[in-house]
């Protein structure tokens, strides 16, 4: 919580000015819509999918870009095969309860959706409660099994940044295309 009250007003507001054009970019892309997010679900709407690969691509150029101009520094997290299918199964849970992520949970209650709203939030308030409550007792347990090695894609095949970039970017791009124009 201190960590918290020791950020500037300054970030605070460019924070919640960034998850207000993100929910809003959400709901324009379509991604707020139990119908579209069920459709992704069963392979018959690409619309999240798209939405998805368009960020990743996005974000990958964007943050590469800031980490260029010094205004970032990229470092890898630790992980294991333990929080990975902890994770997974409970936002995997999570989705199929509800229909929605819990970014497009959010975004569908500001556009008035009340399923979004009546078992979302509390859904996300809860389960980050739970898991806030239980995490001391299990960090170092079933969640710290088999950890993963800290290796980037780009270190792993030993291609410089830009390479990396450019060759994932147009990989992603094509796959765009094909889904757009295939499906």
């Amino acid at each position: 919580m201190e960590k918290i009250k020791s950020i500037s007003r300054r970030h605070k507001f460019l924070g919640l000015l960034t998850g207000l054009i993100f929910g809003f970019l959400l709901q324009k892309g379509g991604v707020t819509d139990y119908n579209v997010l069920v459709g992704q679900l069963l392979l018959e709407d690409f619309t999240v999918f798209k939405v998805i690969l368009t960020a990743i691509i996005t974000g990958m150029i964007g943050v590469n870009i800031l980490n260029y101009l010094g205004k970032v520094e990229l470092s890898l997290r630790t992980g294991s095969f333990g929080s990975i299918i902890t994770g997974g199964l409970l936002f995997g849970v999570g989705f199929g309860l509800l229909g929605y992520c819990p970014g497009t949970v959010i975004g569908a209650v500001g556009q008035g959706s009340l399923d979004a709203l009546i078992g979302g939030v509390p859904g996300m308030i809860l389960g980050a409660g739970f898991f806030a409550n239980i995490y001391p007792k299990v960090k170092n347990s079933f969640l710290a099994k088999q950890p993963i090695k800290r290796i980037s894609i780009k270190d792993y095949f030993d291609i410089n940044d830009m390479t990396f970039i450019f060759l994932f970017a147009g990989f992603l791009i094509i796959v765009l295309l094909l889904i757009e124009f295939m499906l």
